[in-house]
């Protein structure tokens, strides 16, 4: 009689092989698959095998603080909800094609980019949106802003600040004004004295500067 096999995934973990072959069913262990327990071991798990289970998992752990940032930005508890749905759909993709040093960090901002692209887009669809508005959301590009915890932050904003000490004086003012003080365009040339397209160009200067300069320090 052929022997037919079955596998099949038991609730702790372990994996059994059922021969139906044999009058009593013989069930055996045939080894244990660890669960992940890190943020990075989930992202590893969830890479090579692609399941929904393991993503869905790592993603709860992080529900709260997504939905808190959708909400800051949104305003409104059905799109915030929204956001959270999508974003996770775009982590299905996202995650099996970039590198992630530290999930948390990197979520938080492509949640924040999520949310600041919506904002734009209703903008536009209300008639709203212009150049200067639509720049004024952006963010500073992930690859600049440090995604890190602890110790490696501290490592990564001492590199921003130095790099930050590298640009030319109109540069430097106008990042930190726009980034860290949250200024307007008409603020910085209210403040500095720089003409108004002069500000938009050190600004577009500064952060590909910026890069630069974070991308050698980086390698």
């Amino acid at each position: 009689m052929q022997t037919r096999f079955e596998f099949h995934t038991a609730p702790d973990n372990f994996l059994y092989v059922r021969q139906d072959a044999q009058p009593d069913c013989m069930f055996f262990k045939r080894f244990r698959q660890p669960r992940p327990v890190t943020d990075a071991e989930y992202l590893s798990a969830y890479k090579a095998t692609g399941d929904l289970d393991v993503l869905g998992t790592l993603y709860e752990r992080y529900m709260e603080l997504v939905y808190a940032v959708c909400f800051k930005y949104l305003r409104d508890e059905e799109e915030s909800k929204d956001a959270v749905m999508h974003l996770f759909e775009q982590l299905i993709t996202d995650l099996r094609k970039y590198e992630i040093q530290n999930f948390k960090s990197w979520l938080y901002s492509t949640a924040r980019n999520h949310c600041l692209m919506h904002l734009r887009q209703r903008k536009m669809i209300a008639g709203e949106a212009n150049e200067d508005a639509e720049t004024e959301t952006l963010p500073i590009p992930l690859t600049i802003w440090p995604e890190a915890d602890g110790p490696e932050l501290d490592t990564k904003l001492d590199q921003l600040n130095g790099c930050l000490q590298t640009l030319s004086e109109e540069q430097r003012t106008s990042i930190t004004l726009f980034y860290l003080n949250q200024k307007t365009y008409a603020d910085i040339a209210e403040l500095t004295g720089y003409e108004l397209k002069h500000v938009k160009s050190h600004l577009q200067n500064g952060r590909r500067n910026l890069k630069i300069c974070m991308d050698k320090r980086h390698d």
